[in-house]
C-alpha cells in the first residue's frame, strides 16, 4: 500500500517516479488493473468483446511504446519502472473515467440537460491531466525539457489510444 501511495503521489506531481522500484507482484497487479479497468470503460462505451480487443491492443502498444523509447534512450534497465509509473497513473485516471461513466448514467436517469457538455468537459480535463502526468514521468526519467516531454507524452497517448481505436474502426 505504501508503494501504491508513492506512485499515486506522482499523479499529483509530488513524487519522483524514477526513484521508485516496483516489486514483480506490484507490476503484474498494476497491469491486471490496467486491463480490467480499461475493459470496464470500453465495455460501458461499446461492445464488451470489442472492448477486450481494444484494451489488448492498447496494452500491447503501451508496452511497445515504452520499449521503443527506452531503446532509443539506451536506458532499457528502466523498463519496469517506467511502465509501472505510467500504468499506475493511467489506472488512476481510468478509475476517474469509470466514475465519470457512472455519473453520466446517473445524469441520464435524472434527465440532466447539459450532461453531454459536462461529460465532454470532464473527458477533456482527464485527457489533459493524463498527458501532463505522462510528460512529468518522461521528464523525471529522461530529464527532457518540458516541451519535449509534452511532445513525447502526446505521442504516447496517440500510440496507446489512437492506433488501437483506429484499428478497431476498420
Amino acid at each position: 500500500m505504501k508503494l501504491l501511495l508513492k506512485y499515486l503521489s506522482s499523479c499529483w506531481f509530488l513524487n519522483d517516479p524514477s526513484q521508485l522500484t516496483p516489486t514483480t507482484s506490484f507490476m503484474w497487479k498494476n497491469v491486471m488493473f490496467y486491463f480490467i479497468s480499461g475493459w470496464i470503460v470500453e465495455g460501458l462505451i461499446a461492445d464488451p468483446a470489442d472492448g477486450v480487443l481494444e484494451v489488448s491492443g492498447r496494452t500491447l502498444m503501451a508496452f511497445s511504446t515504452v520499449a521503443l523509447i527506452l531503446l532509443l534512450e539506451k536506458k532499457w534497465a528502466y523498463y519496469s519502472r517506467l511502465y509501472t509509473s505510467i500504468f499506475v497513473c493511467e489506472n488512476f485516471i481510468m478509475t476517474l473515467a469509470i466514475l465519470t461513466e457512472l455519473l453520466d448514467f446517473w445524469l441520464v436517469m435524472q434527465h440532466y440537460p447539459y450532461r453531454e457538455e459536462l461529460g465532454i468537459g470532464i473527458a477533456v480535463c482527464l485527457v489533459t491531466w493524463y498527458i501532463a502526468i505522462v510528460a512529468y514521468i518522461f521528464r523525471r526519467f529522461f530529464a527532457y525539457p518540458i516541451s519535449v516531454s509534452l511532445i513525447f507524452a502526446f505521442g504516447y497517448f496517440v500510440m496507446t489510444y489512437g492506433i488501437p481505436m483506429l484499428l478497431m474502426d476498420i
